[in-house]
């Protein structure tokens, strides 16, 4: 496995980043403990969360991630061995919603003490705002820069024109860049970065950390029919990519699984970290054997004809 440098930022990370959206979820403590050990014993650097996980749980009030991840540093005593990064955005609090200034500091502050650290290496807008001025936003997140508390900061479900935008003030004003962006990006899921995106990222240096890597759990080949929608309560997004092009990418896939002994997932991952501009997906586990599995993505070299067909099928 060979790091990979975060975009223009000093940073280099494992080519893939572990999700905490399951942590204090449906990974209990236990677990997620298993799941965090085993990714840094395996070389894992980056851990990906956001304060609005797991909101949307009855009895959750979000920040039940950045917790459990809190009390594994401690624990652990592996707060150097690894960069965390989390979000604000989607989880309204003390000092107002989305991206207003005084919500960014408090919603920082907040994270700061559920991870019990000192700093967070990568600090996302978690969704883009319009509602305040650009430059508002990014002197919010230059004055945490400053003040030690962020290190690099990244946007997350920004379309091209926001983005650029946003850094064409940054240069301008000399506030921090959005060095990463994390956009959805996966196989059978490809529109919403391919084209006038993925160029401003490869043409600028602007590190991509796509999730739903797996979409959801249908690249792993769990949803082949109709019968399998019950599997989870996802079903109903299985079923569009049943009817779509999903059937063709997983027939793909199983070719090159034949040829290579490699799993879906592993695949999945792999296709991902071959693309221009993608420095490493964004992947979740619940068990220690789940997260052997998908680390194994990093040391898969596909072909350039597998590659292409993989491309072909979800085209």
């Amino acid at each position: 496995m060979t790091p990979r440098r975060l975009g223009a930022t000093e940073l280099e990370i494992a080519p893939l980043v572990l999700g905490g959206n399951v942590f204090g979820w449906t990974a209990d403590e236990a677990a997620s403990f298993a799941v965090l050990d085993a990714f840094v014993d395996a070389g894992g650097t980056m851990i990906d969360t956001a304060d609005v996980y797991s909101a949307w749980v009855p009895g959750h009030q979000g920040g039940e991630s950045e917790s459990v991840i809190g009390r594994w540093l401690k624990a652990s005593g592996k707060r150097d061995a690894v960069l965390i990064a989390t979000k604000v955005g989607m989880l309204p609090g003390e000092g107002g919603e989305k991206l207003a200034p005084a919500r960014i500091a408090a919603a920082a502050e907040a994270s700061l003490r559920r991870l019990g650290t000192d700093r967070i290496d990568l600090y996302y807008a978690h969704q883009d705002d319009d509602s305040v001025p650009q430059d508002a936003v990014l002197e919010a997140f230059g004055r945490l820069v400053d003040a030690g508390k962020v290190r690099v900061v990244g946007a997350s479900n920004f379309h091209a024109r926001r983005l650029k935008s946003a850094n064409d003030i940054a240069r301008t004003a000399g506030l921090p860049h959005f060095h990463v962006l994390q956009p959805e990006y996966n196989l059978v899921s490809r529109t919403g970065f391919e084209g006038e995106l993925q160029s401003y990222c490869v043409e600028h240096n602007i590190a991509a950390l796509p999730y739903y890597g797996l979409a959801s759990g249908f690249l792993t080949g769990k949803y082949r029919s109709t019968a399998d929608l019950g599997k989870s309560v996802r079903g109903g997004r299985m079923a569009e990519l049943l009817n779509g092009q999903g059937t063709a990418v997983l027939s793909a896939m199983d070719a090159v699984a034949a040829e290579t002994g490699a799993t879906l997932p592993q695949i999945a991952l792999a296709w991902l970290m071959a693309q221009p501009g993608v420095v490493a997906p964004i992947a979740s586990a619940t068990t220690a054997a789940q997260l052997h599995d998908l680390i194994g993505a990093w040391d898969l070299e596909l072909s350039p004809d597998q590659l292409d067909r993989l491309t072909a099928a979800g085209s």
